[in-house]
This record gives C-alpha cells, sequence and structure tokens, in this order.
C-alpha cells in the first residue's frame, strides 16, 4: 500500500475517489513485550465499528496490584532465585514487623495509653515511574520521613489518637523506605561510571554511618538542653526540617542525570529544533522541575508543556469509530513502516506501541510525539511534516545527544501496559 504524498494527503477522512480503509486493531496488556495477553480486538471500517473483549475486569485489576509488587517486566526481567529470596526475606520482614507491634503494644501498655489489642496495617506504596522520575521521588521520600518524625512529635498532644498518630507515622516510613531505596539504586547506577555500584553502595552506607552518629550525639545534647521546654522543641524540630528540605533539594539539583526520561526529552527535543544543538545533562539539570506538586499548580495559570500533550501507550478500546478510521489511514500512509500510531486529538497526542516495539521503537514513538506536539499551531499537516522532520531530523538528533553525553538507547518511563496490534488495507483489497 502506497503512502500519500503531499500536504493535502494528510489523513483525516477517507476521499470519495479512494477506497475505503479498514483496520483490525488488538490490544495487548502486560508488564513487559514478553508478557502480554489480548485484551480487546476493535475492527472499523468506514461504517461500522466492532469491539470484542477478552478477560474480565478483575484480571485487569489483579495484573495492576501485582505491578505494585513485582518489578516491571516479571517474571522475565529478574533472575529465578529472585522469587525464592524475596518470599523469605518478606517472612522475616514479617516477623519483625509483627515482634516490633508486640512490643510497641506493651509499651504503650505500661504507661496507661490502654490495654486493648490494637492492629497497625502497613501500607506500601510504589509508583512504577520510581527510575524515570528519581530526582522527584527522592524529595518525596524525605517529605514522608518528615511527616513520620512530626507525628512522633505530635503523639504527645494528642493522648487519646496516639494509635493512629503512631500508625500514621508508621505509613509515612513505610512509603519513605520503598521511595528513598528505589531512587538510591538508580542515583548509584547514575554515579558508577566503571561498573563500581556495589563499592558505591558500601561506601554510601560508611558515610550514612558517620552522619548517624554524629546526628545522634548532637540529638542527645540538644534534647538534653531543650528538656522541659517544648517551644525550644518546636523550634528546633520544624527549623531542621526546613533546613532538611532545602539540603535535599540542593543535592537533586546538583544531579545531572544522563537518561532520557518525559521532561528531559522534551527539554532536548525543543532546543534542538530552535537552534540545531543538544544540550549537556549539566545543562539540562537547572531546566527540571523537581517538585511533585509543581506541574498540577503551574496548569492553573500556564498552558501544559510539550510532554504534558503525550499519552504514551494509549488504550486501543477506548477508540471513538472516527479516531480508528483516522488510524487507518495513518497506518497505510504516515506509519506504514513504524512500530506504532500516533493519533492527535483535541490538542494531545496518543501512542499506541506495537506489541514487537523494542526499546528504540518507544524512545522514537515519543519524540515523533513530542515533534508533533512542537509542531501544533504552526502546521496544518502535523503528521506529514512530524514524518519528514524524523527521516530527516531523527538520526541527527540521536547521534548528537549520544556525543552530548545522553544515553539515548531507551526512554526511561512507567511500563508501557497497553500496546496494540494491528492489520489495515483499503476496503477493496
Amino acid at each position: 500500500m502506497a503512502a500519500s504524498g503531499g500536504e493535502e494527503a494528510e489523513p483525516s477522512a477517507s476521499s470519495p475517489s479512494s477506497p475505503a480503509p479498514w483496520i483490525t486493531l488488538e490490544e495487548w496488556s502486560g508488564s513487559a513485550a514478553t508478557k502480554l495477553s489480548r485484551t480487546a480486538v476493535l475492527t472499523g471500517t468506514s461504517s461500522s465499528l466492532a469491539i470484542h473483549r477478552f478477560g474480565s475486569r478483575w484480571g485487569q485489576v489483579w495484573r495492576k496490584i501485582l505491578g505494585a509488587f513485582v518489578p516491571e517486566g516479571f517474571p522475565g526481567s529478574v533472575t529465578p532465585d529472585y522469587v525464592p529470596f524475596q518470599i523469605w526475606d518478606s517472612l522475616q520482614g514479617l516477623s519483625t514487623y509483627i515482634r516490633s507491634m508486640l512490643s510497641t503494644q506493651a509499651l504503650l501498655s505500661a504507661i496507661g495509653v490502654g490495654e486493648k489489642s490494637a492492629t497497625v496495617i502497613g501500607a506500601t506504596f510504589q509508583g512504577s515511574n520510581l527510575d524515570s522520575n528519581a530526582k522527584m521521588w527522592r524529595l518525596v521520600a524525605d517529605f514522608m520521613n518528615d511527616i513520620g518524625m512530626l507525628m512522633d512529635l505530635l503523639s504527645p498532644l494528642f493522648p487519646s489518637a496516639l494509635i493512629a498518630i503512631v500508625c500514621l507515622g508508621s505509613v509515612s516510613r513505610s512509603f519513605t523506605g520503598v521511595a528513598s531505596g528505589a531512587t538510591r539504586a538508580a542515583l548509584t547506577q547514575h554515579f558508577a561510571l566503571e561498573n563500581n555500584a556495589a563499592d558505591i553502595s558500601a561506601k554510601e552506607g560508611s558515610q550514612e554511618t558517620v552522619a548517624t552518629m554524629t546526628g545522634m550525639a548532637l540529638g542527645m545534647l540538644l534534647a538534653h538542653i531543650t528538656r522541659g521546654h517544648p517551644f525550644a522543641v518546636w523550634f528546633l524540630f520544624l527549623s531542621l526540617t526546613i533546613f532538611h528540605m532545602y539540603a535535599n533539594y540542593k543535592a537533586v539539583q546538583c544531579l545531572s542525570l544522563t537518561t532520557l526520561n518525559y521532561e528531559r526529552s522534551s527539554i532536548l527535543l525543543q532546543y534542538f529544533m530552535q537552534s540545531g544543538k543538544v544540550l549537556t545533562p549539566e545543562q539540562v539539570s537547572p531546566r527540571e522541575h523537581i517538585f511533585p506538586f509543581w506541574a498540577r499548580w503551574r496548569r492553573l495559570i500556564k498552558p501544559k508543556l510539550q510532554h504534558e500533550h503525550v499519552r504514551l501507550g494509549a488504550k486501543a478500546s477506548r477508540l471513538a469509530h472516527s479516531d480508528l478510521m483516522v488510524l487507518a489511514e495513518l497506518a497505510r500512509s504516515c506509519y506504514k513502516d513504524a512500530k506504532y500510531l500516533l493519533l492527535e486529538k483535541q490538542g494531545d497526542i496518543y501512542v499506541f506501541i506495537h506489541k514487537h516495539a523494542n526499546p528504540a521503537d518507544i524512545l522514537k514513538s515519543y519524540i515523533h510525539s513530542l515533534v508533533i506536539a512542537n509542531l501544533m499551531n504552526k502546521s496544518k499537516s502535523l503528521h506529514t511534516h512530524s514524518q519528514l522532520w524524523m527521516n530527516e531530523q531523527y538520526p541527527i538528533f540521536i547521534e548528537k545527544l549520544r556525543s552530548a553525553g545522553w544515553a539515548a538507547e531507551r526512554l526511561l518511563s512507567p511500563a508501557t501496559v497497553w500496546r496494540a496490534h494491528w492489520v489495515h488495507g483499503p476496503a477493496n483489497s
């Protein structure tokens, strides 16, 4: 099937003189490209749309729950000894938590808080984008740790709610453990230039030991000085908390990560399209936004950034009939050799990833969608012009990224849960 040529051939609807297109689009879901299951099949012609769904809603819910507790791509992304180790490690951790709750209950009972048994339910929160947004999650982890300490400080003021406050503090620390552990691993890999991640991790442990011992000594001294002076305690706590968050902000601001995530890719591409040059990791770092609440707050006063218009790994079963037919035209023209389909709708770009797409294909699809976002309001033929740019400039862009020190092999992003497979053609074929 030949691709259409010229701006006037931008697919939007079937021409009366050309054969009406048809498309069969399969929706696949899974945590990795090798572990996919078909969830829906959409068959569209110019006059009809048929959707057949597979599996149950409970199955999709179970996959989401499982995805919160196992690595992306499980089990193919881990070694065979991962499962037995995690089982025994979880059991030993469980016994520790149970003993901790029993000892805490005994302590509370001893100081007269109450004798009724209390159950503490620990919740573990895990984001699949911890690696791709390591800076932000590092700040979030330390903020949650501050919340846990604040709960401890509040507990004497509300003795009737002591159990609830202690539980909130425990939940905050649980979140801190997950987020800080994941981000620490990502940052350790970033620091390791000579495959010395283990040595870096060991030395970091030594540094933390020294900091902990120093902090304990100073803490005991300050606790002795401020004993019986609650206002002094609160003043010191709040002052140290502000300094703690400031120090963490400066720490992550110093990082010049070389991986490509959503925002860094957008910053790099926009600068390249304007100047033909690629920024270095050191130049991109101060342009990143690392506060978790920043995006939502900024949207109240400013429009979306370009990468916020992209929906990577869109769900095919949510397509309307008209959208499916536009994809049918695009699949046989602009994207006939691509492992992805792009659909622009109401200012957003929906990226449908092929089930056999590799990391390089996903990176290319994301950059292509950013090109379309850059061309919005500048061109009436977004797909045609963006495809021309990709053919001419994308190889140059990737090569310059590598020369500037970027890891341009893949896009560091949350797992692409939804993928697709399509077959298309004219109605008379």
